[in-house]
């Protein structure tokens, strides 16, 4: 009896164990949220509005009707062309870990692994975690976008006087040498050379804005300035359609910082909170300097006031509270106001679109300003008890990145020119980019 027993205990066990194990392995196994995956699902989708057709029509507006096509085919070429380099090796750069180690600088600190190349191992049911749970692929869609508007964002400073060719094989060089590895270095994880400095920037204050801005202001210095300016008059010739993508870019806006929060929880309604707050004290600081200074507000001022507050709120947005948002926009609306037109004016460079005075200065404000209040005792949610250390440490960050993205930048640009050429000839920029570039009119009358 007691054989038969055990002879029964060893069958049942044979039985149970397998189906336990099984049990154990899909308690295990990360599940799908549905909620964090619809709202990165609109999130990405908010934040390729920004470029196309936020972006677009924002610079579209303020250069002159003969280059209205040209800005806008810049906007489009570029989102086509970045979206493959991404999926290609891009990602892969920016976000493989091999070989990274915390604390440990090596090549991966500053240039990701390639095994991620062409999306390799990333299937339907690829799921990315641990903050949220949802499909990989919408993460890799989202952070497209991010390496999509970024590039973008350069065209408004040397608007109106580069060669579209030379201007796809620039962005094309520009975003593997520079946007790919500074994403790697502040975004991957431990071993991350920024990461590991403890740099916050949380939604791309480092990443996208001070890149875009300091490269924008290295390619109008190299391109030279635009034929008549300052002194022949080159006003916008359609500020609604900048009124219109601003708008756009302040709802897309939404998907990029409270995006980036991955799950749809508190993080995210603060960051979106902030966000409209940060936003509309830069549109009001901006809007007031100006009538100060000028005696007048204007359209094009509260639109650049918008994105400035925007940009400036972006690395801080995770952390920052409400009231330190409101210091964070009022404080880059009025620097940026100043840089965008008398520091343009008085160190003479031809940056168009202001792309540089708004979100270079704008990205350097915010990210600095991050690291005062990110302290809780300033009302901030994040983990910052020293704020000197961490103010440091965001210059450290600010510093790395200028001095980075200006030298590649500036190299890139002069090889370029010698092989190809930057610019377009005189007769061509008299004619118009539409006409000379596109053979096409953004108006026929």
């Amino acid at each position: 009896m007691t054989l038969r027993k055990f002879a029964g205990l060893g069958a049942l066990l044979s039985i149970v164990m397998p189906s336990l194990a099984m049990a154990a392995d899909e308690v295990a196994a990360p599940v799908l949220n549905s909620g964090d995956t619809a709202w990165m699902l609109t999130s990405t989708a908010l934040v390729l509005f920004m470029t196309i057709p936020g972006l677009a029509l924002f610079y579209g507006g303020m250069v002159r009707s003969k280059n209205i096509l040209s800005v806008m085919m810049q906007c489009f070429a570029i989102t086509g062309l970045i979206s493959i380099l991404w999926v290609i090796y891009g990602y892969s750069i920016a976000f493989d870990t091999t070989g990274m180690e915390q604390g440990v600088v090596n090549f991966n600190s500053f240039f990701g692994g390639m095994g991620k190349a062409f999306l390799a191992g990333v299937t339907p049911a690829s799921i990315t975690g641990p903050a949220a749970l949802f499909p990989e692929a919408v993460f890799i869609t989202f952070q497209m976008t991010f390496a999509i508007i970024t590039p973008a964002l350069i065209v408004g400073a040397f608007a109106e006087r580069m060669k579209f060719s030379a201007m796809l094989i620039f962005m094309a060089i520009w975003f593997t040498l520079v946007y790919a590895p500074i994403a790697h270095m502040v975004w991957s994880g431990n071993g991350g050379l920024l990461w590991d400095w403890g740099v916050l920037d949380f939604a791309g204050g480092t990443v996208v804005h001070i890149n875009a801005g300091v490269a924008g202001l290295v390619a109008c210095i190299v391109l030279g300035k635009r034929k008549g300016y300052p002194t022949t008059p080159m006003a916008p010739h359609n500020l609604g359609y900048t009124l219109i993508g601003a708008a756009m870019l302040w709802i897309g806006w939404f998907g990029f910082n409270a995006g980036s929060a991955a799950p749809a929880n508190g993080t995210a309604g603060m960051a979106m909170l902030v966000t409209q707050i940060a936003t509309a004290a830069a549109a009001l600081g901006w809007m007031f300097a100006e009538w100060i200074t000028h005696g007048k507000p204007s359209a094009l001022g509260i639109a650049s006031g918008v994105v400035a507050g925007l940009v400036a709120v972006t690395p801080a947005a995770g952390t920052v509270g409400p009231m330190g948002a409101l210091v964070i926009g009022l404080v880059a609306g009025v620097i940026c106001f100043f840089c965008a037109t008398s520091l343009k004016r008085k160190l003479g460079y031809d940056d168009s679109l202001d792309a540089f005075g708004v979100h270079g200065i704008g990205g350097i404000v915010g990210a600095i300003l991050t690291g005062v209040f990110a302290a809780p005792a300033l009302g901030g949610f994040g983990t910052v008890t020293d704020v000197a250390a961490q103010v440091w440490i965001q210059c450290k960050g600010v510093g790395f990145t200028v001095i980075y993205t200006a030298i590649v930048t500036y190299v890139i640009l002069k090889v370029l020119d010698m092989v190809m050429g930057l610019r377009v000839t005189e007769e061509e920029e008299a004619v118009g980019l539409d006409l000379a570039q596109h053979n096409e009119r953004g108006y026929n009358l």
